[in-house]
């Protein structure tokens, strides 16, 4: 009973924090973010905290006025240490099914049943409320979709999908050419391929066809490529393996014969990963530092962040207007939201032997003690 008053006491400061528009003063997206940061709590968890509070504490109108919450007879009961968080977020939950006078009920049946038994008797009770109600009109059909699954399994890449009918018909018409069997040879004999096989390898063609395109949308500053990376001496000896985009590797002899397509770019790195700096020619990361920052950084670099390369831009560690050269340096990947953050919070950044470390501001660490990214890091 007790630590479900003080769920309720702590839901309470986070209304007021959220009231007082904490976020935005300390530099962050959203409240949610903040207590990720402070109380290291995952941002779903955080969250639902957030709303909880939302839905039991009173608001506040511009003039000052105090409205009862949205759910008071469950604020009054959560205030009394008889709910659970996951009790409230699960009579919220139901109330978006039932009239407001049905609150109390369901309250009463929370205070003496676990959330999954309250969740049951709410939608028992809407079924009851409405059974007599006319039965709704079919609703008109939904607007036909394009859906793609992409499904790493090992070292194969499944993937399915649905298309509509004029994609599938367009995308039907770019694989039936490339599909057809293969001509009887004397020397390989008539194509041994099954039609799956045969539109797998048409598909695979149609990506090669795709790469060498001149005319492809750019994804992180850079027109589509995907790059293999690994040591010269290893290159040179046709040993070891190179890494793809996607951390997957694959051997020195794949390399060498990839190498060869366009839209394929190997960067070779020397005994020491030599970067590449261009000094204050640029103000823009070229793709060159880019794939470098991404050889070193595997992703976001900010502490906990397992966003990929692709979803992440260069920044300036010192910003190129304070003189801040565009190079590897002073380069380092971030996603959208934690390059935002570093750009308008008090966190910052700096390189220590190579590797970026970030400072978390003093409200969340008196100590400021450093702290670097470890997921990338294996």
């Amino acid at each position: 009973m007790e630590i479900r008053a003080g769920e309720h006491e702590l839901m309470e400061m986070i209304a007021e924090l959220d009231r007082r528009g904490a976020a935005s003063e300390l530099g962050y997206k959203d409240l949610p973010y903040v207590l990720k940061h402070a109380v290291r709590w995952d941002r779903t968890v955080a969250k639902q905290w957030v709303e909880n509070a939302a839905l039991l504490s009173a608001e506040i109108t511009p003039t000052g006025a105090e409205l009862a919450p949205k759910l008071p007879a469950t604020a009054s009961a959560a205030a009394e240490g008889a709910l659970s968080v996951e009790h409230v977020k699960v009579v919220a939950e139901v109330m978006k099914k039932l009239p407001a006078e049905a609150e109390a009920s369901v309250v009463d049946f929370a205070r003496e049943h676990e959330p999954s038994a309250v969740r049951s008797f709410g939608r028992e009770l809407a079924y009851r409320l409405y059974q007599d109600d006319p039965e709704p009109r079919d609703s008109d059909p939904a607007p036909q979709v394009n859906d793609l699954t992409l499904d790493w399994r090992g070292d194969l890449l499944k993937v399915s999908g649905t298309l509509d009918k004029i994609t599938g018909a367009k995308f039907e018409a770019l694989i039936d050419p490339l599909a057809k069997p293969r001509p009887t040879t004397p020397g390989e004999g008539p194509d041994p391929r099954t039609r799956t096989q045969r539109q797998g390898d048409a598909f695979a063609e149609l990506i090669d066809l795709m790469l060498r395109a001149d005319q492809m949308p750019e994804h992180g500053g850079e027109p589509v490529t995907l790059t293999l990376t690994m040591r010269y001496d290893d290159l040179a000896a046709q040993v070891g393996a190179a890494t793809l985009d996607t951390r997957e590797r694959v051997s020195a002899d794949q390399v060498r014969q990839l190498a060869c397509s366009a839209g394929i770019i190997p960067l070779v790195l020397g005994t020491q990963s030599q970067p590449l700096d261009v000094g204050r020619k640029a103000r823009t990361f070229t793709a060159g530092i880019r794939r470098l920052l991404v050889t070193r950084d595997r992703g976001c670099a900010f502490p906990g962040c397992d966003r990929h390369p692709k979803h992440c831009d260069a920044h300036h560690i010192q910003h190129w207007a304070d003189g801040g050269a565009t190079s590897v340096d002073n380069g380092v990947l971030l996603c959208r939201h934690h390059h935002r953050l570093i750009h308008h919070s008090g966190w910052t950044v700096k390189m220590a032997n190579g590797i970026p470390i970030f400072t978390p501001p003093k409200w969340l660490d008196p100590d400021r003690r450093p702290r670097r990214n470890l997921i990338h890091a294996f």
